[in-house]
């Protein structure tokens, strides 16, 4: 990890050896694998019909694999080691883990295009993280455009794709059958297009809080997560709505923004 994964030894019974690396070197990398760990769980409680568990599991595993990256770079600790793993971790955390949890639960039942839904959603998100891994080292494109995702983030992809679980929990009378899965099968198909399309979604990274408004962000970000503790899946529910809700109006301001800084904007660039 940076530097101290440069200084090797020769070893007898083996390739090159990594001499000592420093604990905060090795957290970041503890973390991820950690998310790992959740996402498949995640997976294995999905074919034992434990859903609500299976289901924890995976957005844990997307909040570890969150927060990963920001502990590295707040401890000094980034690495071309941990972005590999990291990458390594999106694809499972992010595509395979919901896209298996959602097959068992629901869209086997679709038959083979359940499958191929599945699918279909694995790859958007292994191929959508390999073009933000390719835009991140793009160092031509102007200032304001890196505050905006192209395409619908991985983590929001896996938060998008589950909506048909959260909505079962609330126990408002769907059950997994044949015409639902069928549903869902379009809804899965309908999230892996959005990942990888090219639809500009606001990243929020360049946002300012206002000194006097600090105080009330605070509370308003401790009130989701109780809300979330305490109606998990009415939370969540409520959540992917306003995310599909804010997609048309991400649009608008990339359009207007783009206007504003007098560059023409591609139709590829909006839709």
């Amino acid at each position: 990890m940076g530097a101290p994964f440069k200084k090797f030894e020769a070893h007898a019974s083996g390739g090159p050896r990594i001499r000592e690396i420093p604990m905060r070197m090795v957290l970041p990398n503890l973390v991820t694998v950690l998310a790992i760990c959740a996402g498949l769980s995640g997976i294995r409680f999905a074919f034992e019909n434990r859903f609500e568990i299976a289901v924890v599991m995976v957005l844990l595993a997307a909040f570890l694999d969150g927060i990963d990256g920001r502990l590295a770079r707040m401890l000094k600790a980034t690495s071309k080691f941990g972005a590999q793993m990291d990458s390594l971790a999106d694809i499972v955390n992010f595509g395979v883990a919901p896209a298996l949890v959602l097959y068992a639960f629901l869209l086997d039942r679709a038959g083979s295009p359940g499958w191929i839904a599945a699918l279909l959603f694995t790859i958007a998100c292994g191929m959508r993280l390999a073009r933000f891994n390719v835009l991140a080292e793009d160092h031509d494109q102007p200032a304001w455009q890196t505050e905006y995702f192209v395409g619908v983030p991985a983590p929001a992809g896996a938060v998008l794709v589950m909506l048909p679980l959260y909505l079962y929990f609330l126990r408002l009378g769907l059950e997994p059958t044949r015409p639902a899965a069928f549903v869902a099968t379009g809804f899965t198909v309908l999230i892996a297009f959005l990942l990888v399309s090219r639809l500009p979604v606001y990243s929020g990274k360049s946002v300012k809080v206002p000194g006097d408004r600090v105080l009330p962000v605070i509370l308003g970000v401790v009130l989701y997560i109780l809300l979330l503790m305490t109606y998990p899946w009415y939370t969540l529910t409520a959540s992917v709505a306003g995310y599909l809700l804010f997609l048309p109006f991400s649009v608008r301001a990339y359009s207007k923004r783009a206007m504003r800084e007098g560059e023409k904007v591609p139709p590829s660039d909006i839709g």
